[in-house]
């Protein structure tokens, strides 16, 4: 048996260690075989779909390599010094995968997914196995910082029910604003911080005057022309960003022509991993309306990279990035300096745009709420992170480990906190502040399904 679970580890994690580019194209064509797709279109979909990440780390490499040096510029110019610099989700989600949590986290995952599914405690099948490490990673620093194995099993299945829940919750917003009908993202920053901007919306409409404020990259495009399309906001925006970090015009002006690139390239990149879906999306639904028939209610769960396509994401993504620096340099005792992640901030705030139906301004408001919070937690979190590193030898014992995604996730928080309970007050105040946030979030989710179905409705009238 002990021989067996070895093999199982060895393969499962000689599996991972390729990366996403590689585990969910296999993951995706043996699962669109097992559904009836026929064996060359199921590797076809795969294929694509690792072209699509690599594409998509490409360009997180080079926003990582450009905007990684000009934002610590920026802190340097501002005379700000920050002791830990946090390495992003590439760091975490390797430390996570380094624990043995982690490989009982996947049929772990899937068990919990298809037993939630079977008694109708959810809609999502979820068939990105990928990023099953944001529930992993719960299950690993409890793990670390209790030592108890079924502690670190619970925050996984904890983790697993709450994500599986918030595809269910997201999908009309999904349908809604970018127009992924019967797909959904269960997880990771998208899916976890998204409940904040429910409540700022749901504060926003009841503030007068601000409740009247709504510009978009699309406004801005019909009003100012050719000035507004998103390559030439891209090019502004890196060029100012170089500005601000002290840059000459010889390399600020490069820097906008890349950050331009991003805005063309990015859409175009996710349009890759959205040809590869189709076919498995496609089929699943025959499969699952002939089994619980044509009125069945069900998502596919996947990546939030499927939402990074939209302009006003990537355009918000590129704006947080100066934000998150300014959060952290005047947050009270702040010992974190954005780095890693900040060339995915577009992931943290992806959801919190359709929440705002593509309103900048209030995605501006909702998204430095998500990221203040993102860093207060990944502060508190540093001893947590930091054991899980040295744990399974990520990090040298002297080092720090620090990354804003999933090291910032309050559900990963509140859960670690009530076994350490080292900082009462914290959960306290986080645990009100998000429980609040999860009523709006439900509350959003029933009023955007609701406008959905009268949408269609009239549609199928006029039909």
């Amino acid at each position: 048996m002990t021989a067996f679970l070895d093999g199982a580890y060895f393969v499962i994690n000689y599996i991972i260690d390729m990366g996403a580019s590689v585990m969910l194209p296999i993951i995706i064509a043996i699962l669109s075989v097992c559904i009836g797709i026929k064996p060359g279109k199921a590797i076809r979909s795969g294929l694509m779909i690792g072209v699509g990440f690599v594409g998509m780390g490409l360009i997180v490499d080079m926003m990582n390599a450009q905007m990684g040096p000009a934002a610590q510029a920026m802190a340097e110019r501002l005379g700000v010094s920050l002791s830990i610099v946090e390495v992003g989700w590439p760091g975490m989600s390797g430390a996570t995968w380094g624990s043995i949590v982690a490989t009982i986290a996947i049929p772990l995952s899937i068990a919990i997914n298809l037993i939630m599914f079977a008694t109708k405690t959810t809609k999502t099948i979820n068939i990105d196995i990928w990023n099953v490490w944001h529930m992993a990673f719960t299950g690993a620093i409890a793990y670390a910082v209790t030592g108890n194995l079924w502690i670190g099993l619970l925050g996984v299945s904890i983790h697993a029910i709450i994500a599986f829940k918030l595809g269910d919750l997201w999908a009309p917003l999904m349908a809604d604003y970018f127009e992924l009908d019967g797909l959904t993202v269960p997880h990771g920053t998208s899916a976890y911080m998204a409940p904040v901007a429910c409540a700022v919306d749901a504060l926003i409409e009841k503030t007068t005057g601000l409740n009247k404020v709504n510009f978009s990259v699309e406004g801005l495009q019909e009003k100012i022309g050719v000035l507004g399309e998103p390559v030439v906001i891209g090019f502004a925006l890196g060029t100012v960003i170089g500005f601000l970090a002290g840059y000459d015009a010889q390399s600020a002006l490069p820097l906008g022509v890349k950050m331009a690139a991003v805005m063309v390239l990015m859409p175009k990149i996710i349009k890759c991993i959205m040809d590869g879906l189709l076919p498995i999306s496609e089929r699943a639904k025959e499969v699952m309306h002939s089994k619980f028939g044509e009125d069945s209610d069900f998502y596919i769960g996947l990546d939030p990279a499927i939402l990074l396509g939209d302009s006003e994401v990537v355009t918000a993504g590129i704006l947080f990035i100066p934000i998150t620096l300014l959060i952290a340099i005047i947050m009270p005792g702040n010992r974190i300096l954005p780095f890693g992640d900040l060339a995915t901030i577009g992931f943290f705030i992806a959801i919190a745009v359709a929440v705002h139906k593509g309103n900048l301004f209030r995605t501006l408001i909702s998204g430095s709420c998500i990221m203040a919070m993102t860093i207060w937690i990944c502060n508190q979190a540093v001893s947590w992170t930091t054991t899980l590193g040295v744990s399974v030898g990520a990090i040298q014992a002297g080092q720090t480990l620090a990354a804003m995604d999933q090291g910032g996730c309050p559900i990963t928080y509140i859960f670690t906190e009530l076994f350490t309970r080292d900082n009462i007050p914290g959960l306290i105040v986080i645990s009100v502040i998000y429980g609040v946030c999860m009523v709006f979030a439900v509350a959003t989710s029933k009023k955007r399904a609701a406008e959905l179905k009268a949408a269609k409705a009239a549609e199928a009238a006029e039909e």
